[in-house]
C-alpha cells in the first residue's frame, strides 16, 4: 500500500548547485567512498586534528551530507525525527524538519539509518518507516512527500526487520528507493509514482547504478539475492540468490568492468561475478571480506574494507588477502588522496596508506565516543563525522 501527499513550496526554489568538494549524500559524489580532493593535511598532533565544531542531531546512523556550504543529516529525539541543515563551516543550525516516527531501538540504538540526497537545491530523505521528503534545501521547506508502508504483517515479521537503511538513488529525472524487492520509483520533482516492483523485504543496501546492454541499471542487496533492475522501467533483469542470517545483506555492491562484488557478514562472505554476458556468472567465492555492516572501496586494483573487526585488503581479480590490521572492531571506511580514512565504532579515527603491500597505519586520533557506525563525509578539506547518540563533529584537514 502506498500513499502520496504533496505541499506547495513555501519559498520559491533557488538555485543551490553542487560545488567542487562537496559531498552531496550516501557515500559521496560517486557513491563509491573515493574522494578526489587533494592538499589534506595527514600531519596531526599528539591531540590529534583541529575539531572545528560540534552539533547534537538526535539519535540515529544518517550519515552526513555536504552541498553547497551546507551540511545535513537525520536523528530522532523522543519518537520524532528530525532532518538537519547545519552550516557546513560553524554546524549553527539554519533549519530542521520533524514529523512523527518510532526510534525503534532493537539490538541498537535505533533512529534513522539512510542518508539525505542533495541535488539542484532539493535535499531528499528516508525514515526508518518509509517517510519519504523532498525538501527546499535552503528553506527547509517541504516541497512534496510520500509514506512507504513497512512489509511487515505479524510480530514475527516485525522482529525479523530492521527498518528501511537503504539511502535513495538520485538517477536522472527519478529516484529509486530501496523499499521492495526489486525497488520503486518516483519522480524527483513531483513525488509521483513511476513504477514499483511490489512489497517485500528489500534488505539494507543502497542502489548503485550501472550500465548494461547501454541502458542505465541500478543493482541493490534485496532481503534475499542481489537484484539488478533497469531505471527506466524498473523491469527486473537478473537476481543472484544471497541469503544471510536476519536477512542482514547491508553492504551495496561494487560494479567494475563488467565484474560485481557483493559482500555481507554472519559468516556468509563475500563473492565476485561476471556480467559480461548480461546474465552474472560466478568469478570466486570465498569468505576472506565479511562485511557486518559497512562498504569496501575499490582502488587501482584492491579492495578494502572491514572484515567483520578488522580492516583488511584484498585483491580484486582473484579475492585473495594482501593483508590484515590487528583487530579494530567494526568500522567504516572512505578514500582520498590515497589514504584510507577509517572511523572504528570506538570513535577513533585512522589513517591508513592504500596499498596492497601491506598494513600501513598513518594516524590516528580518538575524536568521538559511543557506537559510531555512520561513514565519514569529506568535503572542502573538512571531514563530517557522528555517533549513534547524535554527537557530530567537523574535523580540519586542510593544511
Amino acid at each position: 500500500m502506498r500513499t502520496c501527499s504533496f505541499a506547495v513550496a513555501i519559498a520559491v526554489l533557488t538555485a543551490f548547485p553542487a560545488i567542487a568538494g562537496d559531498w552531496p549524500g550516501w557515500r559521496g559524489p560517486a557513491r563509491n567512498g573515493i574522494s578526489s580532493e587533494a592538499g589534506l593535511n595527514w600531519q596531526w598532533p599528539a591531540e590529534g586534528p583541529e575539531v572545528l565544531w560540534k552539533a547534537s542531531v538526535g539519535t540515529g546512523f544518517s550519515c552526513i551530507a555536504v552541498a553547497g556550504g551546507r551540511a545535513y543529516t537525520m536523528g530522532n529525539r523522543e519518537e520524532t525525527d528530525t532532518i538537519y541543515c547545519l552550516d557546513a563551516g560553524t554546524g549553527k543550525e539554519l533549519w530542521k524538519h520533524s514529523y512523527a516516527c518510532r526510534l525503534d531501538p532493537k539490538a541498537y540504538e535505533g533512529g534513522p539509518m539512510a542518508t539525505p540526497a542533495v541535488e539542484d537545491g532539493r535535499v531528499y530523505t528516508l525514515s526508518k518507516f518509509g517517510h519519504c521528503f523532498c525538501l527546499n534545501a535552503e528553506t527547509g521547506a517541504v516541497i512534496w512527500s510520500a509514506r512507504f508502508e513497512p512489509p511487515v504483517r505479524t510480530e514475527a515479521d516485525y522482529q525479523a526487520w530492521w527498518g528501511f537503511a537503504g539511502s535513495i538513488l538520485i538517477a536522472g529525472d527519478k529516484l529509486i528507493l530501496p523499499v521492495s524487492t526489486a525497488g520503486l520509483a518516483l519522480d524527483k520533482l513531483t513525488g509521483k509514482p513511476l513504477w514499483d516492483n511490489g512489497p517485500g523485504y528489500s534488505g539494507y543496501s543502497s542502489p548503485v547504478q550501472f550500465e548494461m546492454n547501454g541502458q542505465p541499471c541500478f543493482a541493490f542487496v534485496s532481503g534475499h539475492e542481489v537484484v539488478a533492475a533497469g531505471i527506466a522501467d524498473g523491469q527486473v533483469r537478473w537476481k543472484i540468490p544471497w541469503k544471510t542470517t536476519w536477512d542482514q545483506n547491508a553492504s551495496d555492491v561494487i560494479i567494475e568492468d563488467n565484474r560485481l562484488f557483493v559482500s555481507s557478514g554472519h559468516g556468509v562472505g563475500c563473492g565476485q561475478f561476471d556480467l559480461a554476458t548480461g546474465s552474472p556468472t560466478p568469478l570466486w567465492r570465498n569468505k576472506n571480506m565479511k562485511t557486518y555492516l559497512s562498504n569496501c572501496v575499490l582502488w587501482q586494483g584492491s579492495l578494502y574494507g572491514f572484515d567483520d573487526k578488522e580492516l583488511q585488503c584484498l585483491d580484486w581479480q582473484s579475492g585473495e588477502v594482501r593483508w590484515t590490521s590487528p583487530r579494530l572492531g567494526l568500522g567504516s571506511l572512505i578514500l582520498a588522496e590515497n589514504k584510507l580514512i577509517a572511523l572504528q565504532e570506538n570513535g577513533t579515527l585512522q589513517v591508513v596508506e592504500a596499498t596492497p603491500e601491506a598494513y600501513k597505519p598513518l594516524a590516528k586520533a580518538k575524536v568521538l565516543t559511543g557506537r559510531c557506525w555512520s561513514a565519514p563525509a569529506l568535503a572542502g578539506g573538512m571531514l563530517y563525522l557522528r555517533n549513534a547518540a547524535g554527537d557530530a563533529v567537523c574535523v580540519n584537514l586542510r593544511k
